[in-house]
């Protein structure tokens, strides 16, 4: 699985990038088919609020989005990754229960 963090309007620093790929790693525990995230970190010029935005690309499915704005980055980086967590495990959670939802193919009398 491949990570990337990137920044836009702003210089990603050491400690930030580690916290980012820290938090980010765990997602595959809640979906195994995830096969590349991809974190932006941006920063508005004139409100100096940060949005975080992460998409992961999953095997078979749309990539999953979730994004989150506020003034503190790292508060942003745990509610986005809380969020694609929820994705993530609503999505297992529908492929699991599919299976068991099938209607019967006789009708009874």
């Amino acid at each position: 699985m491949e990570i990337i963090v990137s920044g836009k309007h702003l210089e990603v620093s050491a400690a930030i990038r580690k916290y980012a790929l820290e938090k980010v790693s765990k997602l595959p525990r809640y979906y195994d088919r995830v096969q590349e995230i991809n974190v932006v970190l941006d920063r508005s010029n004139t409100t100096w609020t940060y949005e975080v935005e992460i998409i992961a690309k999953v095997e078979r499915s749309d990539p999953f989005v979730a994004k989150t704005t506020g003034t503190d980055l790292y508060a942003c980086i745990d509610e986005t990754v809380d969020k694609l967590e929820r994705q993530l495990t609503d999505h297992k959670g529908k492929l699991r229960n599919r299976k068991h939802n099938v209607a019967p193919d006789h009708k009874s009398v």
